[in-house]
């Protein structure tokens, strides 16, 4: 026997048959709820029939997030889902991501098409989106004003930074005129000269929230000069404004918070630069100050008065020198002189005279030192140690020694 396939593969071929199907990847099917039992592992098995047929479906627990109800037997609902196979029991189903009520079917029709409609305009474009201001002055809050959504956006506005002025624009936002109500808010405030906007209300069910998928909402918030942050509903609900906004917001608090800087991080911030700037000025100083001496000890050492300071001691050094140097050699001068005037004491005709000698000399003042240089009648001049003896010559005889 040829082409023999086990069950496994047969469901498994006839799953990915399934899987390529383009239209099964993605499809809205329309009918009652029945069979619907919620598990305890949080995922829903529920069957959708309508008067010719059944179709098993199942959402696991991860989708559950965007049911805003809850499903009950005889429900009208639209399921948003995958057609698949389960191999295991080879049967097919239907793998449901979104659930809406019936009645709200053409509303969601009608969201789609004018998302894809603004989308192709370019409204969604990330490069058209304006940044939202980190610090701000004045909030624009377009709103009911009553409600969760403008106390939560007032009070943690409020604190966060209770310097910012809160501007609330009274808008209608559920029923008719609503659009034409946020439109006008959206535009009075953009006159105000606002820092930012927050265009939003609390959560509620897609007939609650249409006037945010209103086109001229979505215009009025693209062509806004001020940035607009879209903060409606509740995380899980999406609006046209959502993705026009420049800024979309889980909800109103998100909002808030997102457009409000906290000024206590912010006076701690300046804090922690007040730190860190003085402890850098007081080691800049520390330092210029280190630099500051060592250029005043060179100022000091290279100053003139340094310098003529060392010269006047330097001289007077010398003078000092010289000054010992002379005495000194006086000293020794006055040594030699005393030994000199010893010996010449010993030489000295004076001295001799003190001893009873005596000396001659003729009238010119030459020494008489031989008979031949005097005659009789030669005046002479005789020197003893008390004076001199004026003479004259009688007669000089020779005498042999």
């Amino acid at each position: 026997m040829k082409n023999v396939y086990t069950v496994r593969q047969v469901n498994s071929y006839i799953k990915n048959m399934f899987t390529q199907d383009f239209m099964l990847s993605r499809i809205y099917v329309k009918g009652e709820v029945s069979n619907c039992k919620y598990h305890t592992s949080g995922h829903i098995y529920f069957s959708l029939k309508d008067e010719s047929g059944t179709i098993a479906c199942v959402m696991f627990a991860g989708h559950r997030s965007g049911l805003s109800f809850r499903l009950q037997e005889g429900m009208q609902v639209i399921v948003l889902g995958a057609v698949s196979v389960y191999e295991r029991s080879g049967q097919y189903q239907l793998y449901a991501r979104e659930i809406i009520s019936d009645g709200a079917g053409a509303l969601y029709e009608k969201f789609e098409a004018l998302k894809k409609e603004l989308s192709e305009m370019g409204m969604f474009a990330g490069e058209y989106k304006q940044p939202i201001p980190k610090y701000i002055r004045t909030l624009g809050i377009v709103t009911a004003p009553t409600g969760a959504a403008v106390r939560d956006i007032i009070n943690i506005a409020g604190r966060r930074n209770p310097y910012v002025q809160l501007i609330l624009y009274p808008a209608q936002v559920q029923g008719e005129g609503a659009a034409e109500s946020i439109v006008r808010g959206i535009r009075a405030l953009e006159k105000k000269n606002v820092d930012v906007m927050i265009v939003g209300r609390g959560g509620g069910s897609i007939e609650d929230l249409w006037a945010f998928n209103e086109e001229p909402v979505a215009r009025a918030i693209f062509e806004c000069s001020v940035p607009v942050i879209s903060a409606v509903g509740h995380e899980t609900d999406t609006t046209i404004a959502d993705f026009v906004a420049d800024l979309r917001a889980p909800t109103p608090s998100a909002a808030a918070e997102l457009a409000v800087c906290d000024y206590r991080e912010i006076k701690e911030r300046f804090h922690t630069y007040r730190e860190t700037l003085l402890r850098q000025i007081t080691a800049n100083i520390s330092e210029n100050r280190s630099v500051l001496e060592r250029l005043q000890m060179r100022l000091n050492y290279a100053h003139p008065r340094q310098k003529l300071n060392e010269s006047r001691q330097y001289a007077a050094d010398l003078d000092n020198r010289i000054r010992l140097l002379m005495r000194n050699r006086m000293d020794k001068e006055k040594h030699r002189m005393a030994i000199c005037i010893e010996k010449l004491k010993g030489l000295s005709p004076l001295e001799k005279l003190g001893q009873g000698y005596s000396y001659t000399q003729n009238m010119q003042g030459e020494n008489i030192r031989s008979i031949r240089q005097v005659k009789a009648g030669t005046g002479i001049e005789i020197y003893v140690s008390d004076g001199k003896i004026s003479a004259e010559v009688t007669a000089a005889e020779k005498v042999e020694l």
